[in-house]
Formats: structure tokens, sequence, C-alpha cells
């Protein structure tokens, strides 16, 4: 017999989400493991005592994770979405009947509350992973990426020179005057660059424009050379112009991540200038990923890194702090040099000829670097066979080399070691699928904040939704393989159990 379903809703109801939501859902276990009360008096300070109720602390955190679980990243959609799913709905505290706040309303809080409020989530977070066994602490891996900005290159603007005193009252007075008629304001006020940064900025365009092999519409009349130095986005102006091999040039954030080589919990993670090295965040990063270890009784004693990473400066510091840096060497360092030698003992240079080129003291680069001098006497350069081949435009033979020699010489070799081989392979297999995963699945894929200080939480949040969903699931696999183990000793136990008796009536 054919069935056919009525439908008329009810007036009354009796229905309970949580005996809708079967125990294992993954948004009940997470309600059941993570404790936020602390929240509450974090973000205490942050409120008045009088006037309207705010959305409450922990109901908010627990929407934003949501919201990068599902690698949701509209503040509008997430409400959408979460009002249509029981289990988040149970997880957030909310009846099936009630109401969730205006999205307006998590875009206020998230702007209200400072990053500091943000990383005490993401180090409680962490020390879970930590208490599970899940962080090794001793081999951290490091690594960066850039970001998608919330903002065009369409709509760059240039930056106004520095100018006299006088002409600069002017225009502020002009600014103001035309922001007060229009009721415009705006939040970066005249942006400025140096005059030397603009007239090598002009000369570089020039060139480029002059080269007939240059890009496409670079040599048109009114073709744009866009730089960090000469434009900004008054839209966001902390977004930066980052280009990528083999991709287009766009407004980025770049965000410089550390991950535990032990079953890949991300350790630390931070939203910095796009325009800025790899290796000028080395340092920070490394302060913050030992000062969380440390809280958590752990030490670091190893550290992975790109080439990008590869400095002088970083190499001395890790050193002295006792952490082996496996970083390849990379940029102008020689480990040979072509007709001559190093006696690392002696800090002297052999020649094929046997003359020693001995330290005659140290110097800066044009740039402000400390390099080292080595220079060859003329008497025994000028009756030199090899002279035209070894320095035919001097008189003697002049060295210079930079002062992280040692520094330099040591990477290299551990670099080119069996063990340096193991561990790049070791890197490469755990941070870089980190990247790959917060980017596809957890919204890392574009910041749609602005600001740094906001991309500096949205990558937070990102982190913290991935050592979750990495915690949920190691605690997971070991509860099921120990009930295997409980299942398969009582049945071990049961048919071996006639066995013992008919051993003891023998």
């Amino acid at each position: 017999m054919q069935g056919k379903k009525n439908y008329s809703e009810k007036l009354f109801v009796s229905f309970q989400l949580s005996d809708r939501i079967p125990k294992e859902n993954f948004y009940r276990r997470l309600g059941e493991t993570l404790d936020m009360q602390f929240l509450y008096r974090d973000t205490c300070d942050l409120y008045g005592k009088t006037g309207n109720p705010s959305i409450d602390p922990v109901v908010f955190f627990k929407l934003m994770l949501t919201g990068y679980l599902e690698n949701i990243t509209s503040d509008r959609r997430l409400i959408e979405h979460c009002s249509m799913r029981m289990d988040i709905l149970y997880f957030l505290g909310y009846d099936i009947d009630e109401l969730l706040p205006w999205h307006s309303t998590i875009s206020r809080t998230r702007q209200l509350y400072p990053a500091s409020i943000f990383e005490s989530l993401f180090d409680k977070v962490f020390s879970m992973c930590v208490d599970k066994g899940m962080v090794s602490g001793h081999t951290q891996a490091l690594d960066s990426a850039p970001v998608k900005a919330n903002a065009s290159m369409e709509s760059l603007e240039l930056k106004k020179p520095f100018q006299s005193i006088k002409n600069h009252f002017e225009d502020v007075d002009a600014e103001n005057q035309r922001q007060t008629s229009t009721g415009i304001t705006s939040p970066v006020g005249l942006i400025t660059a140096p005059p030397h940064h603009l007239r090598r900025m002009k000369s570089h365009q020039e060139k480029l424009r002059e080269n007939p092999v240059s890009a496409s519409g670079a040599a048109h009349e009114r073709a744009q050379l866009f730089s960090n130095k000469t434009h900004y986005n008054p839209h966001d102006p902390d977004a930066r112009i980052s280009v990528k091999p083999g991709k287009a040039r766009k407004l980025n954030y770049h965000c410089s991540m550390a991950v535990d080589t032990g079953q890949g919990v991300i350790s630390h993670i931070q939203a910095d200038f796009a325009d800025g090295r790899d290796s000028q965040y080395l340092p920070a990063m490394t302060e913050k990923v030992e000062s969380r270890l440390k809280v958590n009784e752990l030490c670091m004693t190893e550290l992975l890194a790109d080439g990008g990473y590869s400095n002088g400066y970083n190499y001395e510091y890790l050193e002295s702090r006792n952490i082996t840096a496996w970083i390849p060497v990379f940029g102008k360092y020689k480990p040979e040099r072509e007709w001559v030698t190093y006696d690392r003992q002696e800090d002297v240079f052999i020649c094929t000829m046997n003359k020693k080129i001995p330290f005659k003291g140290f110097g800066r680069t044009s740039d402000g670097q400390p390099i080292k001098n080595y220079r060859a006497s003329k008497k025994d350069c000028i009756p030199c066979v090899l002279k035209d081949s070894c320095t035919p435009k001097s008189l003697f033979k002049r060295i210079f080399t930079t002062t992280f020699e040692d520094y330099y010489y040591r990477a290299h070799e551990r670099q080119h070691s069996r063990r340096g081989k193991q561990m790049k392979r070791l890197r490469q297999s755990t941070i870089e699928p980190v990247f790959g995963s917060l980017v596809h699945h957890y919204g890392l894929s574009k910041i749609n904040v602005l600001g740094k200080a906001a991309a500096h939480k949205v990558m937070l949040m990102s982190a913290i939704c991935f050592n979750l969903k990495k915690y949920l699931k190691t605690f997971n696999r070991k509860l099921v393989q120990g009930a295997v183990k409980e299942v398969v000793g009582h049945c071990n136990a049961t048919f071996l159990m006639p066995f013992s008796r008919f051993e003891l009536t023998l």
C-alpha cells in the first residue's frame, strides 16, 4: 500500500536538541571538551556596568569557531548557516526557536576584543594538545605565505611627498574642509613618502618604460607602475603589494607560522606586512614560541626553515640561544672562492701560489652591513704570473667576506649533511600541508577584515580551529583503540579460561 505523509504544524511541541544530537557528533564533543569560561574574566573590563547586555563572549567565540570550522568567512552567511543546523545550535547553547545575534554584532565584537583575548584562547587549545602528548616541543618548523587582503590594486592612490610646513598645513586645511563639506572622514589622513624614495622609484619606472622587452603595457605613456613606496590603498592602508612567483601582484598580508613536528600542531601564528622579508620576523617568532613552550614545560632545541630565513644575524641569534638552525644557506655567501682557499684557524686566505692574504680590518657595505676586509701585499701580487687572471684590475688581491662567515659555514655544513637532508624532508612534510589546510578548509584563503590587527585575529582563529580538529581526531582515535584492546583482551581471557581450568584439574 502506498504511503502518503500529511504535514500540519503543531501548536505545542515537546522537543529537546540534546535528544536529537548524537553523542559522536563533532560539535557535541567539542562543547564537552573545550571549556571557555575564562573568557568572562578576560573580557569583563571591556564592558560597562549599565546599558543593554551584549552578546555572550563564549557565544561569540563559538560562532567564530563555527565559521572557520565550516570554512565560512562571511558573518551574514555564518548566521544563516548556524540557524539551520541543530548540532551547531546545541553547541552555541541556543534553542531551536531562539534567534541568533545579528551578523553586525559579530563584526563589532571582533573589533572590540583585543588580539590578546584571541591569543589566550589559542594558548588554551595549545595547552590541551600538550596535555594529550601531541606536542614534542624540541623541533619547530617555520614558514610563511602571502594571504590575499580585502583590497584591490585598482583602488591604489599615490602617496603625497613631504612638503614645507606652510604647504603642509594648507593641504591639511583643504582636506579638512573637503571632509566637512562631504561628511566623509578618512581614517589614514595624509600619507607621505620620503623624497629620495620617490626619486628612486621615478628613475626605476623610467628605465622600465624605455626597456623594449618590458612587461605588456609598461612602455605606454599612461602606464602605472605601482610600488609600496609610492602607492597605498585608502581602503586598507596596512595591505601591501607583494608577488608570488608565477602569479600576479596583489595586495596581501604576510602569514608567519610555526608548527611542531611531533603531530603537526600549530605552535604560533602571526600577521605581518607583506613587503617584509621572512628573515626579519624570525627572532620575534622564536621568542614567542619559546615562551609558549616554556609555559607548558617544553624546550625548543632545533628550528627548521627554508632559505628565506637565511641570515647571518639569525644564525648568530639561534646559536646564542642554543638552538640548532636547519636553515639552508641562501644569498651572497660563497663556501668556495676561485684562486684562494680559506684557513679557518689562522683567519687568512691562501692563494694558489701559496701566498697569504691576511685580515686587515672591518668595514661596511653601501647598505650598512658589516664586512671583513682581506688584502694581499703588492710585492706578492705584482710579480705573480697569475695576476692577469686572478686580479686584472687591481695591483693586489682584495677579498670581502661577511662578519658571520663562521655561522654561515656551520649552517652550510649542516645543510649538506645526511641529517640536513632528512630535516628538509621533515620540514616540507610538516608545515607545508598545514598551510594548504588553512587556506582551503579553515577560511584563510582571503582576509575579509581590514587592518593588520584584525588580520592577526583571523589567522589566530584559523589556527585554533586547526588544532581543535586535530585534537578531537587524535583523542577519538585513542578512545577507539583503547576500546578495541579492551574487547580483544576480554575475548582472549574468555577463550583461555577453559584451558586454565583443565590445567588445574591435571
